[in-house]
């Protein structure tokens, strides 16, 4: 990785190209994660999104001005002190509180380039456009309160409340509840038969312990492995099962501390 005091001017333009065409892409594929569940704020983000072309296209025209037709391929993970971002794929399924973060996270870096890149600029047309480079990154922070003002409505935040409230007791509550009634169920057996056969407070409570996290265990597999959620819309299996075999281990433990 280079530093970003290496660069040229040529390089600084190459590298925040590459940043706004970067930038772009991931607004648009944001607005397409989410916009299913939030469409009012899939449109925010799909309107971020011309403005960072604009600046891109802005970015190319002086380029070509100054340095000609080919444009190096710097990247800005090619460069130290860029934040590395995971790749969206990665992150799903996304959460809306998530996506805020990390728009206003690539915002403001994005403007912290241009920041620096007009303090080393020492051409007086590159230094100009770097100067509304930066303008243009504040006043896109403020489009961005400004577009969720318009578009996240009073009833577009209600609606967007109301289905993070339904997820969240899809993929978090019910599958907790389950596993907390099998538990519960599942390690009554073991309980009383290592009671009855053993007549020992400690040897039932071993066994009830054992019981507990086995059936924790069995029952986080299995929920895990029966829905990836991409159709049922129940959530990432590996936290699903998580939960529900977290939850199950619980069910069982309560009935075993009593001993």
């Amino acid at each position: 990785m280079r530093a970003f005091s290496s660069l040229s001017e040529q390089e600084i333009l190459a590298l925040a190209i590459s940043l706004e065409e970067e930038d772009h892409r991931v607004f648009v594929e944001y607005a397409h994660a989410i916009g299913e569940h939030y469409p009012a704020t899939a449109k925010v983000f799909l309107e971020i999104a011309e403005q960072e072309s604009e600046n891109r296209r802005r970015l190319i025209e002086l380029y070509r001005e100054r340095f000609g037709e080919h444009i190096p391929l710097i990247r800005p993970r090619d460069i130290r002190g860029f934040v590395k971002h995971e790749p969206i794929w990665m992150v799903r399924p996304l959460g809306l509180d998530k996506v805020r973060r990390q728009v206003e996270a690539r915002i403001y870096e994005t403007r912290g380039l241009y920041e620096r890149a007009q303090e080393r600029a020492t051409d007086a047309g590159t230094r100009q456009l770097l100067g509304d480079l930066v303008a243009a990154e504040v006043r896109h922070e403020s489009a961005a309160r400004q577009l969720g003002d318009e578009h996240l409505t009073a009833d577009a935040r209600a609606a967007e409340a109301e289905v993070q409230r339904r997820m969240f007791v899809l993929q978090i509550v019910q599958p907790g509840l389950a596993g907390l009634m099998d538990g519960s169920v599942s390690t009554l057996a073991p309980l009383f038969a290592a009671a009855f056969a053993t007549m020992s407070t400690w040897q039932t409570f071993l066994i009830g312990m054992a019981a507990s996290v086995g059936a924790g265990i069995s029952m986080g597999f299995a929920e895990a492995l029966s829905d990836d959620g991409s159709l049922t819309g129940r959530g990432h299996p590996l936290l699903r099962g998580m939960v529900t075999g977290a939850m199950t281990a619980v069910g069982g433990i309560g009935h075993t501390l009593p001993t």
